[in-house]
């Protein structure tokens, strides 16, 4: 028995690859499993390579995990393009088309030689069973259930649900090709047998989500009645899902005709007195820089969602990277901060996403959400939100008094002014891009100009002592220390506690709020640090210069980087980490060395 599989699959796009992982993790959702969907493309608008990861385990899961433990190859041209993205070993159990002709010792995984190698006839037994070729990925089911322990009722329930709209015929046909996976497994068993153990019995009903719907539907209990935008990948469910479900809540939904009018859009809904919202991904933020610093210099407040994708320009369209840290922070014109959030996982994808608006509320500002491809669009159980524990906050309305003289952006010890909406009796005021009193007159006073400045930078300095955007694990005297965000937070998270497990004394810090910088908690972070490492998927390592900017950094803190779709695995900061350990060693066996 295993607690846990890692499966890897690539095919051709048609091959079904997606669909089949879609169903084994809804079966693992439904038997109580932990879990994780991961998928990839090639950037061909059709056709072209598609794989999917699963990672299923007994136990929570905290990102997609490392070695396949099982790679399923449709196709090897397919399966080789996806290189670190499903990574094989020594204990991997390999699963081709026999008909590709490659012989089992012969398979293209460079530098390696798998646990098992089993060539199938996968697309002769889709033939055969189900008269059509399509029928490969439901064979795949079955050679899976078969082989490793996977509940065969439960992924039936699921295809049967999904291909309810193709007839009985199809159903049945695909009912004989998982049969016939089944079969095929039972007669040829695996030399070593490695079956997943049943789930830890638990009551609580998991839910199946992914990243965009779950930032959606949180833009919605957070109050948003507006979204404006235009489709591009890896955002455009999140348009998808409010086009759907808005209109329920009495709010509207615009696809604008490009990404500029799109968050126009966004900002005059903020001005008439609506929570808005709009979302997009690198090329996207790129054209909605000047609406973004209009909103600035008006003090609207909105959210605009960033998927990040691998950049520059069009560039990687369908795979993860976190290179848009240094557009967010610094894309505007002026003296210009923005906050900017990330989310660690499909689940934390909620609460960050209220928080947003919550931020954009208060301090009446522009907030980004920057959240990546992986976190976006891979499906993850998750266990049930409980909203009631979750704040909601509207913006600062005027007063009946305020509104008498009303001054829009009256200087106030907060240095947030009361925002009146169209309508509102006495509240009528100027909102424009250029400089402005505090009545909302054209300025051109340099006075005037730094006292503006002033405000608007000055209202986000509490924002910074906000504790709990900022994760700590670990022992807190540790001398060794990690950082990670978004994404790659997950993998982070299990390569300390791998570390904590070897006797090594690690701590982590996970900040969902990377900007503006809080001095504080870093410098309490760095505190007992003298080694470390900065993880994330950018080739610049744009956290770590940013942070560099801010705070005085650990000498030993390095950065460790990668450029997006090569994944950074727990298994390899697992390593860096012995290897900042031994370097800590040394250290100390130097300074206990007599000295002449």
């Amino acid at each position: 028995m295993t607690s846990e599989l890692v499966i890897g699959m690539a095919g051709a796009g048609g091959d079904g690859i997606v669909s089949a992982g879609e169903s084994l993790i809804v079966a693992a959702a439904v038997e109580g499993y932990h879990a994780i969907l991961t998928k990839s493309f090639g950037s061909q608008i059709r056709g072209g390579e598609s794989s999917c990861r699963l990672r299923v385990s007994v136990d929570p899961v905290l990102n997609p995990g490392g070695t396949l433990d099982v790679a399923v190859a449709l196709n090897w041209d397919d399966f080789l393009r996806f290189g670190a993205e499903l990574p094989t070993g020594g204990r991997t159990v390999v699963i081709y088309e026999s008909a590709s002709g490659v012989a089992p010792d012969r398979v293209p995984l460079a530098g390696i030689v798998p646990a098992e190698v089993l060539p199938v006839p996968i697309g002769a037994m889709a033939r055969e069973s189900a008269g059509t070729e399509k029928a490969k990925n439901t064979v795949v089911l079955g050679l899976l259930a078969g082989w490793f322990g996977l509940t065969p009722e439960a992924i039936l329930a699921g295809l049967h649900r999904k291909l309810s709209k193709k007839g009985p015929e199809v159903i049945a046909g695909n009912d004989r090709a998982f049969a016939a996976g089944l079969w095929h497994a039972a007669e040829h068993p695996l030399a070593a047998p490695r079956r997943l153990a049943l789930p830890r019995p638990s009551t609580a009903r998991k839910l199946l989500a992914d990243g965009n719907d779950i930032c959606a539907a949180a833009a919605i209990f957070a109050g948003c009645q507006f979204f404006g935008g235009y489709p591009i990948t890896p955002s455009t469910e999140v348009m998808q899902f409010l086009g759907r479900e808005l209109w329920r809540y009495g709010g509207a939904v615009l696809q604008a005709e490009d990404e500029i009018a799109g968050l126009g859009a966004v900002v005059g809904a903020s001005f008439a007195g609506r929570k808005a919202m709009t979302a997009t991904s690198g090329p996207g933020m790129s054209l909605k820089t000047e609406m973004l610093g209009l909103a600035t210099v008006a003090e609207l407040p909105l959210v605009c969602v960033n998927v990040q994708r691998g950049g520059p320009s069009t560039g990687v369209p369908t795979k993860s990277e976190q290179s848009d840290l240094f557009q967010a922070v610094f894309s505007a014109h002026g003296d210009v901060v923005r906050p900017v959030l990330a989310p660690t996982s499909v689940a934390d994808t909620f609460a960050v996403t209220v928080e947003a608006f919550n931020i954009a509320e208060e301090f009446q500002t522009p907030v980004i959400v920057l959240s990546d491809q992986e976190i976006a669009q891979r499906k993850e159980t998750v266990d049930p939100i409980d909203t009631s524990a979750i704040r909601v906050v509207d913006r600062r309305r005027p007063r009946a008094e305020e509104l008498v003289g009303y001054e829009r952006f009256r200087l106030t010890d907060s240095h947030v002014s009361p925002l009146s909406q169209p309508g509102m009796e006495g509240g009528n005021y100027l909102a424009s891009g250029i400089e402005h009193t505090e009545t909302g007159a054209p300025t051109a006073s340099g006075e005037v100009h730094a006292r503006m400045n002033e405000k608007r930078l000055r209202k986000l300095d509490p924002l910074k002592e906000r504790s709990a955007l900022f994760e700590v694990e670990g022992p807190p005297d540790a001398p060794i220390g990690l950082l990670a965000w978004g994404s790659l937070a997950g993998s982070a998270r299990e390569a300390r506690r791998l570390a904590a497990a070897e006797g090594l004394k690690v701590k982590l810090l996970v900040p969902r709020l990377l900007y503006p910088v809080s001095e504080r908690a870093y410098h309490s972070f760095f505190r007992s640090v003298t080694r470390g490492l900065v993880i994330e998927q950018s080739h610049q390592a744009q956290l770590y210069r940013v942070l560099r900017m801010f705070v005085d950094v650990p000498r030993g803190m390095e950065p460790f980087a990668r450029s997006g779709a090569n994944p950074i695995r727990p298994e390899e900061i697992l390593e860096r980490v012995r290897q900042q350990a031994m370097a800590l060693q040394r250290v100390h066996e130097d300074e206990l060395q007599p000295q002449e």
